[in-house]
């Protein structure tokens, strides 16, 4: 199934991320946890590329199980940061044979070491050329893509990023989920923003659980989230209990949820960091907004 078709219905729904794991001695431990949330039935789940593509062999694997064993739509990442056109080709021929027609384009983590700029030697610069790929090639996959409500971190203003943006979508993206947010009316300011740019394709948000104080500064890292004061509180008063802390993220991420269906979204993808139980309380909480 296509995403695109669900995304377009008014129901209300939730989708889960899970990622691959980092070493082949960690698939033991990911894989029972992914299986428990693909047995939720969320809308879809998305499996991770992992940085850098280290992990990116389990990501099919993954993906085809939640299809085959589950019935869960899945939408398999792929970035394209230092790969080659081949292999590029090849990671897509693979998707296709393994009944994957969901497809998270992105360009990925810069490898350690590498500046941003220094793409002289890559096939793929930058997100919309995997989007021409994948629109190029002669599958038809329904093709997805990331956006930032604060702004990509090497943008230089929004502005120019909404731009950017708009030509992944003019390149064949059909859908796009943002970046974590911990701030609702950030997310309402960006949309209207890029509705006015001509940008009208569906945007998934995205939610962060945050269930311990150490999320806190690495989700700031990764995409220099702001974090309001009602959320900077609740992380004073609960972070050195880690049950209260997990507790009270989880309520945090719901109220953001019903929010977010409140203000006209139907569709809300959950960064669930393969744990079903912060999965299964937060589809708890919503059971009789969404039906489940």
């Amino acid at each position: 199934m296509k995403l695109i078709e669900r995304l377009n219905e008014t129901t209300l729904s939730l989708s889960f991320e899970v990622f691959p794991p980092k070493t082949d001695s960690a698939f033991e431990t990911v894989h029972p946890a992914v299986c428990e949330i693909a047995r939720l039935k969320p809308s879809f789940m998305s499996v991770t590329y992992g940085a850098g593509g280290g992990t990116s062999k389990y990501t099919l694997d993954i993906a085809a199980e939640i299809l085959r064993d589950y019935g869960v739509p899945s939408l398999a990442h792929l970035t394209c940061v230092s790969s080659t056109r081949e292999t590029v080709h090849k990671q897509i021929e693979a998707i296709h044979r393994a009944g994957i027609r969901n497809v998270m384009a992105l360009r990925g983590d810069i490898p350690e070491g590498r500046l941003s700029e220094d793409r002289a030697d890559w096939d793929y610069r930058y997100a919309v050329d995997l989007i021409r790929e994948l629109k190029e090639s002669p599958y038809d996959f329904c093709i997805g893509g990331a956006c930032y409500p604060e702004v990509h971190p090497e943008s230089p203003n929004q502005k120019e990023d909404i731009q950017r943006l708009k030509e992944k979508v003019e390149a064949g993206c059909e859908f796009l989920t943002t970046q974590m947010f911990f701030d609702n009316n950030l997310l309402y300011n960006f949309l209207y923003k890029i509705r006015e740019a001509g940008i009208t394709v569906p945007v998934i948000p995205g939610v962060m659980p945050i269930t311990n104080a150490k999320q806190v500064e690495r989700a700031v890292k990764l995409s220099g989230s702001f974090m309001p004061q009602r959320f900077r509180a609740l992380v004073d008063k609960f972070g050195s209990d880690p049950a209260a802390m997990c507790q009270a993220g989880i309520a945090y991420a719901t109220d953001q949820i019903i929010d977010l269906y409140a203000n006209g979204l139907t569709n809300v993808h959950v960064y669930s960091m393969n744990k079903p139980e912060v999965a299964r309380k937060i589809q708890a909480n919503l059971s009789d907004i969404i039906g489940k």
